[in-house]
């Protein structure tokens, strides 16, 4: 396999291209009218946005890119805050069977992206935070 594809709806495309080429560090290879194109190698990523009147409901979990390093994890932190968005941190945390290092960012119609590191194996699924969701994190809490 060369490529994974992953096609989001989205409602705003020239503000989810901005985000995309932001997140990526790429342009898109492809812009029509209702239609964006990414082509990532590293990782493997065939990624598209498609233009619909509404995008509504969690059809999807979220989205993430597993570095190889936690260095990795502040440098794409960093990188971003940088562009201006807001990075919700989740360093040394249990989810989904592992402890991590990770951050979240929110695409412009609500898709969530992880950056995660994993440093090692975990029995429990997930440990519950004590802090609640702010006004820039959302309630769900998305682990894995």
């Amino acid at each position: 396999m060369k490529y994974v594809h992953v096609g989001v709806n989205v409602t705003n495309l020239e503000a989810s291209i901005g985000f995309y080429q932001k997140i990526f560090g790429v342009q898109p290879v492809k812009t029509k009218v209702d239609y964006a194109k990414f082509l990532l190698d590293e990782p493997g990523l065939n990624f598209t946005l498609n233009v619909r009147d509404e995008v509504k409901g969690n059809q999807v979990n979220h989205f993430g890119f597993q570095v190889e390093t936690s260095e990795e994890i502040h440098s794409h932190k960093s990188r971003l805050e940088k562009e201006g968005f807001f990075a919700r941190e989740e360093m040394d945390t249990t989810c989904c069977y592992a402890v991590q290092d990770k951050f979240w960012v929110t695409d412009p119609d609500g898709n969530e992206w992880e950056f995660f590191y994993t440093k090692s194996d975990s029995e429990v699924h997930k440990i519950k935070s004590n802090v609640g969701p702010t006004e820039k994190s959302p309630a769900n809490n998305s682990c894995c």
